[in-house]
Formats: structure tokens, sequence, C-alpha cells
């Protein structure tokens, strides 16, 4: 079978799981989310197995299962409609290809420069922040006790961002500086949703402020590692930095 047609049918299998994990009971229905990101692993694993190296298991196949999960989790946030419930379906769908072929780039593109690793960054990003957003969003909404948020953050968050910056260089290995880089963009957020957590915001606001500071995060440490971090692009994280503190205090509920 070949690698496109494997995407495809790894695809359609998973989106039919994130329909039958509707099914699942509520009082069961956890576990079939933690099943499904497991199943959502491996089947990654299979699709992705041509190129696949023992460090990717940590960098790579992560990325599909945390995307599984947070689309699962905002899918039982929907409401009943059939026409919306079919419409996530396939974007779902189409995303987890998106994210076959993205990982896929990386995984071939290790030891070489190709054109398109560079769309493939933006696309990685792209899926980073929006499954930082939905993930957020889905622990918020559950109103949980504080350190309960920050706990499931950070397990969430640290591999998003450890596989965004180790999507720059593509070693053979997770360096120290992108383990520490890791660890204290992680704790960032850990502390922020901690902060967040006693601030009685909407769910999606803090969904998107967390997705902001990951953006600015992301932005900076993959520019230090490409030896790219200029007055000019620090200036430019840095407007948004303010930007973001701006809607902050617009939305801060004892002004």
């Amino acid at each position: 079978m070949r690698r496109r047609e494997k995407f495809v049918l790894a695809s359609a299998v998973l989106s039919l799981g994130l329909l039958l994990v509707q099914y699942i009971g509520l009082e069961w229905r956890y576990w079939g989310l933690g099943v499904f990101v497991l199943v959502t692993y491996l089947v990654s694993a299979w699709a992705l197995a041509d190129d696949l190296q023992p460090h990717e298991w940590l960098t790579i196949l992560p990325f599909p299962a945390l995307y599984a999960g947070s689309v699962s989790l905002f899918y039982f946030l929907l409401p009943g409609a059939l026409v919306t419930r079919v419409l996530i379906l396939g974007l779902f769908g189409g995303g987890m290809y998106g994210l076959f072929l993205t990982n896929n780039i990386f995984s071939v593109a290790k030891g070489r420069t190709i054109q398109l690793l560079y769309a493939a960054h933006a696309v990685g990003l792209f899926f980073s922040l929006f499954t930082s957003m939905l993930t957020t969003n889905a622990i918020f909404s559950l109103r949980l006790p504080f350190y309960w948020n920050a706990l499931l953050v950070g397990l969430v968050h640290f591999p998003l961002i450890m596989m965004g910056l180790w999507s720059i260089k593509l070693e053979p290995f997770i360096s120290s500086k992108i383990l520490n880089f890791t660890i204290l963009l992680t704790l960032i957020l850990v502390e922020l949703v901690t902060l967040f957590s006693w601030i009685p915001l909407p769910a999606w606001h803090v969904a998107l402020l967390v997705m902001g500071v990951l953006y600015i995060g992301l932005g900076v440490l993959q520019s230090q590692l490409r030896e790219r971090l200029f007055q000019n692009t620090a200036n430019e994280y840095s407007l948004v930095a303010i930007f973001l503190g701006v809607i902050f205090l617009i939305l801060f509920p004892w002004k």
C-alpha cells in the first residue's frame, strides 16, 4: 500500500472512531476517549512506519494523538445537530490527513532541507495552536480545581511544545536545549493557567489567551533555534504580547 493511501485509510478509520466514541455512555466516555487517543497513536505509527525512527515515537507520533484527543473533547461539548457533527467529522478527517502529510515531511526531511519543510512548519504551528485552544477550552469547561487545570494543560502542552521545537532542527535526538526550552515554556503556561483558574473568565477567553502565549513562546524559541532572533523579530513578538495584554485587560472581569 502506498503512503498516501495509508494516510487516507488511517484518517477514515480514525474519523469513524471519533464517531463511535460519542455513543459510549457518559460514565465510560472519558475511558473511551483515552482508548481513542491510544488507538490514534498506534494507527499513526502504522501510517508513518516507513521512515519512523525511535526518537520520533516521542517527537512526531504524540501530535496526531493530541489532536484527536482535543477534537474528541470539543466534540462532547457540541449540540446534537447532525449537520454540525458531520461537519466536524469531515474537518477532523481532513485535518488528520494534513497532519500525517506534515509529520511525514518531518520524518523524511531529517539531515537535509526540502522546500515543503517550510510549509510543514507553518501547518505544524497551526495545528499546535488549534490543539491548544480546543484542549484548554475543554479543560476549563469542566470547572476543575486549579491544580487539575495546571496539570492537564501542562501534560498536553509539553509534547506539543517539544514537537514544535524539535521540528526546527530535526536532529536524531532530543537535545538538552530543546528539553530546557520545552520545560520553560510549559512552566510559563502552567503558571498562567493557575492564575486564570482564580479569575472568572469564560473558558473560550482563557483558551485564546493561552493560545496567544503559546504562539509568542514558540515563535521566539523557534527563532532562537534558527539563530534568527533579530531585533525586528523580537519587536514583532513584543507587539503581539502587548496586544495580548490589552485584550486581557479588556476581558478582565474586576475592572
